[in-house]
């Protein structure tokens, strides 16, 4: 599969409002191994975290987009609060996530 310009799906989403953000993810799946937390974007989680991939994570506050390349490009995979143990629940064949954005009104 390669990138093009199409869009391939869309979700409608509720913003629930509010101006709080916060992520945790892990280095393995289950929600175990190291785990970093950021509330703000991430333009590139190997140069922040050094961390090649994500294989859980627990979204807190807000919703948030993983992007399977840095600078927010690639694949997207939309992140509403509550807990994702593997990568199938965010609807990602690999853990491969290398940037992560959140979502503003």
């Amino acid at each position: 599969m390669g990138l093009n310009d199409r869009v391939s799906s869309c979700k409608s989403i509720q913003l629930t409002g509010g101006d709080k953000y916060q992520i945790q993810f892990f280095e393995k799946g289950d929600f175990s191994g190291q785990m970093h937390e950021s509330t703000e974007d991430c333009p590139s989680v190997m140069e922040k975290f050094h961390l090649p991939e994500i294989h859980s994570c627990k979204v807190l506050d807000g919703a948030w987009v993983f992007y399977e390349h840095p600078n927010f490009r690639g694949k997207q995979y939309f992140l509403e609060r509550g807990d994702y143990s593997k990568p199938m629940e965010w609807g990602a064949v690999t853990p491969l996530v290398q940037s992560f954005r959140h979502i503003a009104e």
